[in-house]
């Protein structure tokens, strides 16, 4: 069996600073692509979100998660000089440098190999709504 590769965006409409699911949407690309086993990388290109394996069971982890980093990072922290865009802007790119903007995922037989209670998210970390985008790349074999 030969591999091959398979590219697009996922344009993910955010409401300000949350943590969003994105396990569907990446598995209905994955149901979508004609692959049974492989990679899955996903890339989110901005400066101020960022991609987070987590606990997507219970609601409470992503408030924990939020309220930490609220904690660490405050808005409008005089410590910091950038503030083109609000008091959240240079605390949305500190976010990001805490976290990660790339993620690779296992999957086998169409499904991503996630652990139980493991969820995909994007976190956007600014206030204000965005539209981000995401670069998915499967790198698969078709049985």
């Amino acid at each position: 069996m030969n591999a091959a590769l398979e590219q697009r965006t996922l344009s993910i409409r955010t409401n300000g600073r949350s943590l969003i699911p994105l396990g569907e949407k990446v598995q209905g690309a994955l149901q979508a692509s004609p692959f049974t086993r492989g990679l899955c990388t996903l890339f989110v290109a901005h400066t101020s979100a960022s991609l987070l394996i987590n606990e997507g069971a219970d609601p409470e982890v992503t408030r924990d998660l939020e309220r930490f980093f609220a904690r660490l990072v405050p808005d409008g922290d005089p410590l910091f000089l950038h503030r083109a865009e609000g008091p959240d802007d240079m605390p949305a790119h500190v976010r990001t440098a805490l976290t990660q903007t790339s993620l690779s995922l296992p999957f086998a037989n169409g499904t991503l190999s996630l652990g139980t209670w493991q969820e995909v998210f994007l976190w956007e970390h600014r206030h204000a709504p965005h539209t981000r985008s995401i670069s998915l790349t499967l790198i698969g074999e078709a049985t």
